[in-house]
């Protein structure tokens, strides 16, 4: 099973948290965010409501509706807050995919702040680590190297330092808004 189809499922999990959904709005919430974090074809989000349920980790109550099909409409059960919540507070390996990454942050309304803080954190680590990899290949490109493979390496790095300044500005607030917290 991969990576991401395990994910897409505690992804969903996470959504139906925030309301009861039926397939159709969870694709089209995807869909919504696929700018951010790719789409998922149908192909794969009926088969993961379908091993959520299998699991027990949602219910589904069928909505009957004139003129039109009956529509499904998932719900997350007990069994399943309780399993997100251990996927929530499972730390994230390193490596961990830009996709996976901003999953979770669409999903942290449903982290303890600490924890958002703690996920944060690593992402800023292993960012720092990919910057300084990119820094090294840069300074082994010579004139003669491909035009393309410097340009590629440039543009990863600028993303690189964008995404630490963000991490940089967001941790900085969370820790004072922490601190701000914890003098009350």
């Amino acid at each position: 099973m991969s990576e991401s189809a395990v994910n897409l499922r505690y992804f969903i999990l996470g959504l139906l948290t925030r309301q009861p959904m039926s397939g159709y709005d969870v694709k089209r919430f995807l869909k919504s965010l696929s700018w951010l974090i790719g789409s998922p074809s149908a192909g794969s989000i009926y088969p993961a409501l379908r091993v959520l349920l299998q699991d027990h980790l949602v219910k589904v109550d069928v909505e009957l509706r004139e003129d039109r099909p009956p529509r499904k409409v998932y719900t997350i059960t007990q069994a399943g807050r309780r399993v997100l919540q251990l996927w929530i507070e499972r730390p994230v390996g390193p490596g961990t995919s830009m996709k996976a990454f901003m999953m979770r942050l669409v999903l942290a309304s449903n982290y303890p702040r600490t924890g958002l803080v703690a996920h944060m954190q690593q992402r800023r680590s292993e960012v720092a680590n990919h910057q300084h990899a990119l820094e090294q290949i840069g300074k082994g490109l010579g004139e003669r190297d491909d035009i393309g493979q410097r340009l590629a390496v440039d543009y990863a790095l600028a993303v690189a330092r964008a995404e630490l300044a963000w991490l940089d500005a967001e941790l900085t607030g969370a820790a004072q808004e922490l601190a701000f917290v914890g003098t009350r």
